[in-house]
């Protein structure tokens, strides 16, 4: 971590910040408000404190560590490369010549870096031991982001675990809820590595050993974060990217093996038969996840460096700083994407659809229904399956990357007998699916060529609202997008008092001026004008089961809340959001210097 904090330094990403902070709230919402700036930088905290409980702190906070592209390059690589090496790795043939001979046994040989290394004795992660009673978790810097969370959440927790016969080793990233100084809540998501481990140990009636590390190579995050197959231990894919193996030492009381340079250690012990509340948490997808039950850890140990440093993140609304980490995944994945789906070009996950919400695929298709087959692949491999809403498109559109080219390229293709809807596992943060971690899927086929000419009558903005006014006063705002392809984009804001579907039967005078009609609430802070959040709200909002509308060539999307007038039975949670008297502080202070525009631009 030291190693890290100066390499950012060097490179000029790092903002030392000497105010006094508190980590409640404060400190968190700096970090929020910083990633998302076109200049971001880490963020080293070395003045922290806790006002709630007269406590002050000799260890400082470093955030945003991935700050932007340019840090994810230093701490992990260049994605393109490491995506290429594998790709190669994938592609080995039996060698021929000497020379071939020579590369395949040196790509081979390197092979050996991946299997992480045992040390004997104890690591700089072990310098300071605290057992029992001593073992506080009080004495780490743990931060509350937002003020409707259920607590301090440790946020950048490198969580290690093993299977049950002890053959399996998983590295995970899951959020910690801290209850008080011994026990902390584990996020295991059903669909996750550790918790298929979890019903072993309850099957068997045996206590899980769980480690936790805090800081060391902030690459011990992108790897637990990565998107392996069930089996595969995270570090390995450590020991491929950086050409040396991860070096590990045994947990004190536990046989949890960790990284010996990790700045804290957090050991302990899960009860199977013991489930606690977790949460409230405002979570990636810019929205709460409401309280459910998980387990819980007792803690055993808490050891760590002489002069460590505390590691976390902030999460919310994007830009994050998970929009790096993921655009680097994205690029190394590639070619393990590719041996499921090998007609697979390219692929992209913008980060305000929260990567699990929106896929864009440029496929090369040899057949029909070519497209509609990938969507099925897609939706049954790995963490690929927790996708809601997939376009693709063929080798002739634009560089997924570039929003406008690929915008007007799928508008221009969209078809509506090339529209597959379906149903499948979502992800277990999803909160528009009717049903927990089940719900609606939507494919959508632009290979094709440019689709005809349709006949609409295109309007204004200001007559398409005024007829629309006419019709029912619930509309309150509204803009087109993309007026000259062949599917424009109409945006509405309403203020709902009734199931969006009655809306769109009453707007069927109007079927002629539209082709896609989108409809958010006028609450929340939805702003027609904000095209970036609006597709955020949209695919975060949208079960496509209950919420697309198709009639006389007219597509309609209610991304409205759900309620009652919905028959939604589920709680809908708020929006993640900063808290306006903590912002008003660190502006007073000079903390921070933000403008009304951003505020609103981000929706904070």
């Amino acid at each position: 971590m030291k190693k890290a904090i100066e390499l950012l330094k060097k490179n000029d990403l790092l903002r030392i910040i000497d105010d006094e902070l508190d980590i409640n709230l404060e400190i968190p919402h700096i970090a929020y408000i910083e990633v998302k700036k076109e200049d971001s930088k880490a963020l080293l905290f070395t003045n922290v404190i806790d006002k709630e409980n007269n406590k002050k702190f000799d260890i400082p906070v470093l955030m945003n560590v991935f700050c932007n592209e340019k840090a994810v390059k230093l701490f992990i690589g260049d994605g393109d490369k490491i995506g290429n090496e594998i790709e190669s790795l994938l592609k080995m043939k039996p060698p021929t010549t000497i020379s071939e001979k020579l590369s395949t046994f040196g790509k081979l040989f390197a092979l050996k870096n991946t299997i992480p290394k045992k040390n004997k004795g104890k690591g700089e992660c072990q310098e300071v031991i605290k057992l029992g009673a001593d073992a506080k978790l009080s004495d780490l810097p743990v931060l509350t982001t937002w003020e409707q969370d259920g607590g301090p959440f440790i946020t950048m927790g490198q969580v290690y675990t093993t299977s049950l016969n002890g053959e399996m080793k998983n590295l995970g990233m899951y959020r910690l809820q801290v209850y008080a100084d011994n026990t902390v809540g584990l996020h295991w998501q059903i669909h996750k590595d550790s918790n298929h481990f979890f019903h072993e140990y309850k099957k068997a009636g045996k206590k899980m050993p769980v480690s936790v590390g805090i800081g060391g190579d902030p690459m011990y995050i992108w790897c637990g974060q990565a998107p392996l197959p069930i089996g595969i231990f995270e570090l390995m894919l450590y020991g491929f990217v950086k050409g040396k193996n991860a070096q590990l030492v045994k947990s004190i009381t536990n046989d949890i093996w960790v990284p010996k340079d990790n700045d804290f250690i957090i050991e302990g012990f899960v009860d199977p038969s013991k489930l606690r509340i977790e949460g409230p948490f405002g979570d990636h997808t810019g929205y709460y996840t409401l309280e459910e039950e998980y387990p819980f850890m007792e803690v055993t140990a808490i050891t760590h460096k002489k002069e460590p440093t505390y590691l976390a993140t902030v999460v919310g609304k994007p830009p994050l700083e998970d929009k790096y980490m993921g655009h680097a995944t994205e690029r190394i994945f590639l070619p393990l994407l590719k041996t499921t789906a090998p007609d697979l070009i390219d692929y992209y996950m913008p980060e305000n659809g929260v990567f699990h919400n929106l896929i864009l695929a440029k496929i090369k298709t040899l057949y029909p229904g070519h497209a509609q087959q990938m969507m099925h692949a897609f939706w049954g491999v790995g963490q690929m399956s927790f996708v809601k809403h997939a376009i693709f498109v063929g080798e002739d559109a634009p560089l997924l990357t570039d929003h406008d080219g690929i915008i007007r390229h799928i508008l221009n293709r969209v078809d509506i007998e090339e529209i597959l809807i379906t149903r499948g596992v979502v992800d277990a943060l999803d909160h528009s699916s009717p049903k927990f971690a089940v719900g609606g899927k939507l494919g959508l086929d632009c290979t094709g060529d440019e689709v005809d000419e349709l006949g609409i009558e295109v309007l204004s903005d200001k007559d398409l609202l005024e007829k629309m006014q006419e019709i029912t006063s619930e509309i309150k705002d509204l803009k087109q997008y993309y007026k000259d392809t062949k599917n424009p984009l109409t945006v509405i804001t309403v203020e709902k008092t009734r199931n969006q579907k009655e809306l769109f039967e009453d707007l069927k005078p109007l079927y002629g001026n539209l082709k896609i009609l989108v409809i958010v609430d006028s609450s929340n802070q939805n702003d027609v004008e904000n095209s970036y959040m609006l597709v955020w709200r949209v695919v975060n909002n949208m079960d496509s089961n209950r919420d697309v509308y198709i009639e006389n060539n007219t597509i309609c999307i209610d991304s409205t809340n759900k309620n009652a007038l919905d028959n939604f039975k589920r709680r809908w949670p708020d929006d993640v959001d900063c808290t306006p008297s903590v912002l008003k502080s660190l502006q007073e202070r000079g903390v921070i210097d933000i403008s009304d525009e951003f505020k609103k631009e981000y929706q904070l």
